[in-house]
């Protein structure tokens, strides 16, 4: 089978498309014929050798896919061959074949492509664990999201959104600033301002008031995680999902005391991992969501996977508007 495959650890530069050995199921194992497959900041990491899970060399990365059930192991009950299903998995996404154990696989509902289905794994469940499982937000709260634009960030705004909450989103330019409203922002605020640190507060009172934001999802990291605590609400709760900005921040434990903030972290792939039951149930609420129209993943660009460079630069490069898919069968049908 064709696939994306890395030898040595490093630049995507030396990613190649290569004929590699096609994947068997076991026992409780599922074989998808891959129809599409999104691109995330973590593949990266992935390849680069710097996530915190790698396997061993040579691989085939990629974690979110679509596609079709091509065989299962003997212990399968929940799919069958020819159900059309999206699922997540550690790496081996970006091939025409994968392996995901049954427990992680999730029929995909009528009517929803191939390419909705892969840019809304990933990014759509740590949103949702983020916002709901984490924070606990709850109807009627404020909520601040960082990288608004980008994969989780557009999925935070689309999710705070559709379950009661007032969307704060922040953003660094106009163009991102119209995409997260279109998403269901109700305001932007700018974080390509100088004294970043202090505007970024007076920019969210004006919008919200003095009070400041009840819930900040921040995916940033850096000097916007810096800032954006400074609009916190008293008991406020910060969830951090990641760090695209590079710097990882050191956090005043003072700060946190004097204005009861909880800082809350996030790795959703634990959950897939220690409890998948409860994953099963949360994708079965945005395909809900979905389904009723108020979730829609904002897909930028499709590329197939001859393509796989420009991809996977467009989201190195931090140049990526919600998501990035590759149509892995390159037909066009995804």
């Amino acid at each position: 089978m064709r696939a994306l495959v890395v030898h040595k650890h490093g630049s995507i530069d030396a990613v190649q498309i290569e004929e590699f050995p096609e994947p068997r199921p076991d026992a409780g194992e599922v074989l998808i014929d891959v129809h599409a497959a999104s691109v995330n900041f973590p593949d990266l990491l992935v390849i680069g050798g710097t996530y915190q899970h790698l396997p061993p060399t040579p691989f085939v990365p990629g974690k979110d896919l679509a596609g079709t059930v091509a065989a299962v192991g003997s212990r399968v009950s929940r799919v069958r061959p020819g159900d059309r299903i999206m699922a997540q998995i550690e790496h081996g996404a970006f091939a025409e074949r994968a392996i995901a154990a049954e427990a992680v696989c999730h029929p995909m509902p009528a009517g929803m492509s191939f390419t909705d289905a892969a840019a809304m794994g990933l990014v759509y469940l740590t949103a949702h664990f983020a916002l709901v499982e984490r924070a606990q937000m709850k109807r009627g709260e404020i909520v601040l999201v960082t990288g608004a634009a980008g994969g989780v960030g557009l999925a935070s705004v689309q999710i705070a959104k559709a379950l009661g909450a007032t969307v704060v989103a922040a953003v660094s330019s106009d163009e991102k600033a119209a995409i997260a409203r279109a998403s269901g922002a109700d305001h932007a605020v700018y974080t390509n301002v100088p004294d970043l640190r202090e505007s970024l507060r007076t920019q969210v009172h004006a919008a919200v008031g003095q009070r400041g934001v009840d819930v900040i999802i921040d995916s940033v990291g850096g000097d916007v995680f810096d800032a954006s605590l400074r609009a916190i609400a008293w008991c406020g709760r910060l969830v951090v999902v990641g760090f695209a900005a590079g710097r990882v921040p050191d956090i005043k434990a003072g700060y946190v005391l004097v204005k009861n903030i909880s800082i809350i972290g996030l790795q959703s792939s634990d959950y897939r991992d220690r409890e998948p039951e409860k994953v099963q149930r949360v994708q079965q609420e945005l395909f809900e969501l979905y389904a009723q129209g108020r979730l829609k993943p904002h897909v930028m660009a499709r590329y197939p996977l001859s393509g796989f460079r420009e991809a996977l630069a467009m989201v190195r490069d931090r140049r990526v508007l919600g998501k990035i898919v590759l149509d892995v069968r390159e037909d066009g049908k995804a």
